[in-house]
């Protein structure tokens, strides 16, 4: 999963020596925390959920659902400690690149599946994907998912994310609905559990659709979406992915049938668009933000309206491009109604 930006602060021109020394005190809006693991749950063979909490931990995340809130993993190196001398301040990702290489860890992008409880007994719950970590999850699996595959009560991990009571637009949330009584949601495993907790979210009367691809049937979990939105799994098996994902928008979403392919290549065995990974991009387009470098200041400032639909797509980025280009490029889809990220990528690593 990408990042949007990793230090997204704002610094004042004020020449007022009171302002300037208030603005000084503020307390940061990151927190640099050591999370000890206190439960482990095999929740499916490619999900393992890690519930953590510890020290400053009663400041963390945001009230109410996290929806799809980042959050940064930091995972030391075997046999090193955590660099967790990192201060909770705004310039903690430029203290932590200044580190020696072998001092640094592995710093990861997930999402919260929860952020709940009180004071001591307030608690981080992550739900990690366990790519690569045994026969079935072939590859190479990366730091956080070898850490999750093994971790144990007691183990700890860096944990980097909001301060309580920020303003969720610079918290690290990408879902904003506004008005819409109508969604389209698509994710794949890395989008699950920011999917999980976005419909768990949704007002009762909330219609739409949802398409879910996970490496197995096995891996459907269960999820508490309101009774007007539909929620398709996918178990994508050896089939190409995303390709089934692309392939079901059509038939059960209600959308148009597309002329020719979205995407250039062969989706072999699935009729509909294509689904490839052409481009070095990193796709990551809100009405907020856009990775390609577009000014969005317009759409930043158009409210999405009760009688529209807001779509929020995030997974690996040729999925979420062909769909984007499916929404955006064939059905016309206006900026200010769309979310589309690229939580990772086949053969990158991504921080």
């Amino acid at each position: 999963m990408t990042a949007v930006a990793e230090n997204p602060t704002s610094t004042s021109t004020s020449s007022n020596t009171s302002d300037t020394a208030a603005s000084a005190a503020a307390p940061s809006p990151f927190l640099v925390l050591a999370g000890t693991v206190r439960r482990v749950e095999r929740l499916s063979p490619s999900f393992v959920r890690i519930t953590l909490g510890g020290e400053g931990f009663d400041d963390f995340g945001p009230d109410g659902s996290t929806l799809d809130l980042r959050i940064k993993l930091l995972i030391a190196e075997p046999g090193r400690p955590l660099p967790l001398h990192l201060a909770s301040s705004d310039s903690w990702y430029t203290d932590w690149l200044a580190l020696p290489e072998h001092e640094r860890g592995h710093l990861r992008t997930y999402t919260a599946r929860y952020v709940r409880g009180e004071g001591h007994g307030r608690e981080l719950v992550v739900d990690f994907v366990l790519h690569g970590t045994d026969a079935a999850h072939p590859g190479e699996p990366g730091p956080a998912a070898a850490w999750a595959a093994a971790a144990a009560v007691g183990d700890e991990v860096g944990v980097i994310g909001p301060r309580r009571g920020l303003d969720r637009r610079f918290s690290g949330v990408e879902f904003e609905p506004g008005e819409a009584r109508r969604l389209l949601l698509v994710a794949d495993e890395t989008a699950l559990p920011a999917l999980s907790s976005i419909l768990e979210s949704l007002d009762p009367d909330t219609r739409g659709c949802a398409v879910v691809e996970v490496p197995q049937e096995a891996d459907f979990l269960p999820v508490a979406a309101p009774s007007g939105v539909d929620v398709h799994w996918i178990a994508r098996g050896d089939a190409t992915r995303g390709a089934a994902s692309v392939t079901t928008l059509h038939a059960e979403c209600g959308l148009p049938s597309v002329t020719g392919a979205v995407t250039s290549g062969v989706t072999s065995g699935v009729t509909g668009p294509a689904v490839t990974a052409d481009g070095d991009d990193d796709v990551w387009e809100t009405p907020v933000y856009s990775a390609s470098g577009e000014d969005v200041t317009d759409e930043a400032t158009t409210p999405v309206g009760p009688d529209e639909t807001y779509a929020w797509v995030a997974g690996d980025s040729a999925t979420v491009k062909t769909v984007r280009r499916l929404l955006v490029g064939e059905l016309g889809m206006p900026r200010h109604q769309v979310a589309f990220m690229g939580y990772w990528k086949s053969g990158a690593t991504q921080i």
